[in-house]
């Protein structure tokens, strides 16, 4: 029996929030930012608006919606999981969640020896195909 391991995932907040979100703004995807003009932050985006490369790393997805990384950022986050979480404050200039008086923020947890020996055997992903 293998075991998998989710890279990301939310608090109970952030995914009541990302639904307030979804219902204003239809699907959404998540990337994230790896630190420029607004920081590390976990933006988020209607889907399909932020233009994804071959570099970037699929990690997982937060109730429905696809949560990208770059590959290079990958490399200094790869032994931690995700959580994201909602907090009073400013969003990112390009994110959704700007303007709502909340913001997404992402903390971190250290995978275990036995959780980074079984995602050794869950290379990272790229771009799930898009749906028909």
């Amino acid at each position: 029996m293998t075991t998998s391991i989710d890279r990301v995932c939310a608090t109970p907040a952030a995914l009541a929030f990302l639904e307030e979100l979804r219902r204003r703004h239809g699907p959404l995807m998540f990337f994230q930012s790896g630190g420029c003009c607004d920081g590390s932050a976990p933006m988020c985006y209607p889907a399909g608006e932020f233009g994804l490369s071959d570099s970037d790393v699929y990690l997982g997805n937060l109730d429905g919606a696809p949560f990208y990384m770059g590959l290079e950022q990958f490399g200094y986050w790869q032994h931690t999981q995700l959580l994201i979480d909602v907090v009073e404050g400013n969003g990112g200039m390009f994110s959704l969640d700007n303007g709502t008086g909340r913001r997404f923020l992402t903390r971190s947890r250290l995978f275990t020896d036995e959780e980074c020996a079984l995602l050794g055997n869950q290379p990272p992903q790229g771009p799930p195909a898009p749906h028909a």
